[in-house]
């Protein structure tokens, strides 16, 4: 028992650190939207269809992965993802038209939608009493590889220019030969899930299942569509240069990374739907300091409304999977792929349309009365 312990920990640190490179590519868009913008003549709209095709291939695709991860439990999808997800986002600056960008932002999405349902199963496999810390664990990471790709791309473009961000592959490289080195194979460690999609499971408890889907979607339209159009905001409307506007983004996400962990402590302490509720209603009031004020405050707005408002992150994804402990790869596919990639794939594009008619300051304002939606709709979850 010991052995599966540290075995099981072992992972848990091991596919963290997968977790925080592929997600490292996920955030990399944001920075570079302000010099392709620039380069490629770009409207909003068309900024904002960049990064939905980003968010559709990265999550709306990662319950088709889930699936397959129940069914063949191989580890190639945890192991390569962050492999192609590095090649294709850090070949964004060598894209010769916009129609190349829309290709490989599509292809480096399915590497990281390869990597997380099997990734976030294994993850707190053997871990049992402590989920919901594992979890936390696990997803704080890829937050904070996501905090960082703002910083990590803004530097290498400041070193190298937009065409040396190939050399920003390198983290998925590695990480991808460490992951097929020591991830231990299917047959060695596997969670028991069923092979394919018991459906009859999901039907039976599809209502508390819709809440929490329902409230992952509302979280990410807030989320998602921040983390791609704060810098073009602050770029074009408040002044900021790119290097600014980008650690601003990276504090943003920073922040939400580290509000995500204690959410997954104070879960396992007061349990879920709490952190959801409060979650939802106490995050609205600092994110809306943001765009009233100026300065210090607008500044702690953003951080502190950004770490609250992801509290709920680990929390629906192992609600989610008590529910239906057979199906969970799908699950977590459905909770931290699918729900992210519809919000982001209809409302980061809808966002800049927006923006090109009423400014990009009353189209980001205007999201958050979903939240205040979510707080009502979370009343609802069952204890």
């Amino acid at each position: 028992m010991r052995r599966a312990g540290r075995f099981s920990l072992f992972s848990l640190i091991l596919l963290s650190a997968g977790h925080f490179s592929v997600d490292l590519y996920s955030g990399a868009l944001g920075a570079l939207q302000p010099l392709l913008v620039k380069r490629f003549g770009m409207s909003l709209a068309e900024a904002g269809l960049l990064g939905g095709l980003l968010v559709c291939s990265s999550s709306l695709m990662q319950p088709l992965y889930g699936y397959l991860s129940d069914r063949f439990h191989t580890r190639l999808f945890a192991a390569l993802g962050p492999r192609i997800a590095g090649l294709f986002i850090s070949s964004l600056g060598l894209a010769p038209s916009y129609g190349w960008l829309l290709l490989m932002v599509a292809l480096g999405g399915a590497g990281i939608a390869a990597f997380h349902p099997q990734a976030s199963v294994w993850a707190t496999h053997g871990l049992e009493g402590k989920r919901g810390r594992a979890m936390a664990i696990f997803i704080s990471a890829g937050t904070l590889g996501f905090a960082c790709g703002p910083l990590c791309f803004s530097a290498v473009t400041g070193l190298f220019g937009l065409r040396g961000t190939i050399w920003a592959a390198i983290p998925g490289l590695l990480v991808c030969v460490l992951l097929i080195a020591t991830l231990p194979e299917a047959g060695a460690h596997k969670p028991k899930t069923e092979s394919g999609s018991d459906w009859r499971a999901l039907r039976a408890v599809w209502k508390p299942l819709a809440i929490l889907y329902s409230l992952v979607f509302i979280r990410s339209i807030v989320q998602v569509t921040y983390a791609q159009m704060i810098p073009l905001y602050l770029t074009l409307e408040r002044g900021y240069s790119v290097g600014s506007a980008s650690v601003t983004l990276s504090l943003f996400l920073a922040f939400g990374a580290f509000g995500g962990f204690v959410g997954g402590h104070l879960s396992d302490r007061f349990g879920g739907k709490p952190v959801i509720v409060v979650s939802m209603i106490a995050s609205v009031p600092l994110l809306m300091l943001f765009f009233l004020t100026r300065g210090f405050v607008s500044a702690a707005g953003l951080l502190l409304g950004g770490l609250i408002l992801l509290f709920t992150i680990p929390v629906n994804v192992v609600m989610a999977q008590d529910l239906v402990p057979s199906q969970a790869g799908t699950i977590s596919a459905l909770m931290m792929g699918f729900a992210w990639g519809s919000a982001g794939l209809v409302f980061i594009p809808l966002t800049g349309w927006m923006a090109d008619v009423v400014s990009m300051h009353n189209a980001l304002l205007a999201l958050l009365v979903f939240p205040l939606i979510g707080f009502v709709l979370s009343l609802r979850l069952p204890k």
